[in-house]
């Protein structure tokens, strides 16, 4: 049960602490690493631009891997004496520890609460305000967006994040340990800085299309908790469940459809991106209370997750082999 117990303990850390200054964050290091050698990109050829791309990748995952495996196997070195401090050092502490390194790959409380300052700004009738904190979600153009789109990229952003901010992390450490969240979370650095079309077009594609394949089961996984939270969160089971049969495939993203459109259906709302696509029925009009909605969902969903983590893991810790 230890890596249920690490998973929970870096969740309250999250909710407690949020995320430490960037200067104490490793994924914002990485960050700086990517933007470092994005300026030094070649700035043309198709092929030395995918080489180099494959270079950034590389980099930001060696930088991230190396110093979370050591930290793992260092955890594991820790005494483990009969006598104190032996038995606490080996336990609390390593626990304590471990959760604060996996929290640094995930980070639930600043999606919600970005999510719930768009609400707030939208609440007070401040749409412009509202765009300018947008961006902390999306990364789409949000100048000239009207209210009902700017409360739909948020929960658009909700939903699609539930992947990419917590589950990914967090099924990549209960398969693979801390090396296997560290390496997923350089992944999506490199892809969310430079894996989109424009000048990065070819240097962000080894990058788009790896985090695609990572995102590939989680994603899936993801859509599945929005559906089963959808009664937790006040929505519709079945809403969730039609629109996700529909509309999964409607994006772009081989992924972001999945829980998009589970929450769209959840929701009973049609959430737009102006010439992309559309997701749902617009049962109900979104508004900032459907952000807050969307937050409750998420949350739901994320409860749902560590409460099935517990339920694998204590069968195995019974004796009982889980499903395959």
């Amino acid at each position: 049960m230890r890596r249920t117990a690490v998973v929970l303990a870096a969740l309250v850390l999250d909710l407690v602490a949020g995320d430490p200054p960037d200067r104490w964050h490793p994924v914002a290091w990485v960050g700086r690493l990517v933007a470092w050698l994005t300026r030094r990109a070649p700035q043309t050829g198709p092929r030395r631009q995918l080489a180099y791309g494959l270079v950034v990748v590389a980099a930001a995952s060696l930088a991230m891997l190396g110093p979370y495996r050591a930290a793992e196997r260092g955890l594991r070195r820790l005494p483990a004496g009969r006598h104190w401090p032996g038995p606490w050092l080996r336990g609390t502490l390593g626990l304590a520890l471990e959760a604060a390194l996996l929290k640094s790959t995930f980070a639930l409380r600043g999606l919600l609460r970005a999510g719930a300052q768009v609400q707030r700004d939208l609440e007070r009738g401040d749409l412009e305000q509202a765009r300018q904190h947008l961006p902390a979600l999306v990364s789409r153009d949000t100048a000239g967006l009207p209210t009902e789109l700017v409360a739909s990229a948020a929960v658009e952003s909700l939903a699609e994040n539930l992947t990419d901010s917590v589950v990914a992390p967090l099924l990549a450490y209960r398969l693979f340990g801390l090396p296997g969240a560290a390496l997923y979370r350089a992944v999506n650095t490199c892809d969310a800085m430079v894996g989109y079309r424009g000048r990065y077009e070819y240097l962000g594609k080894v990058a788009a299309r790896l985090d695609d394949a990572l995102n590939l089961a989680p994603a899936r996984l993801s859509a599945l908790l929005l559906v089963a939270a959808a009664p937790l969160a006040g929505g519709s089971l079945r809403g969730a469940l039609r629109i996700l049969g529909r509309d999964r495939d409607a994006t772009a993203s081989p992924n972001a459809g999945w829980t998009m459109s589970a929450a769209a259906g959840a929701l009973g709302v049609q959430l737009e991106k102006a010439d992309h696509y559309r997701l749902g029925d617009p049962i109900q009009p979104v508004t900032p209370a459907t952000i807050a909605q969307a937050g409750r969902l998420v949350g739901a969903a994320v409860g749902l997750a560590v409460g099935l983590l517990a339920l694998w893991e204590g069968r195995r810790y019974a004796g009982v082999s889980p499903p395959r």
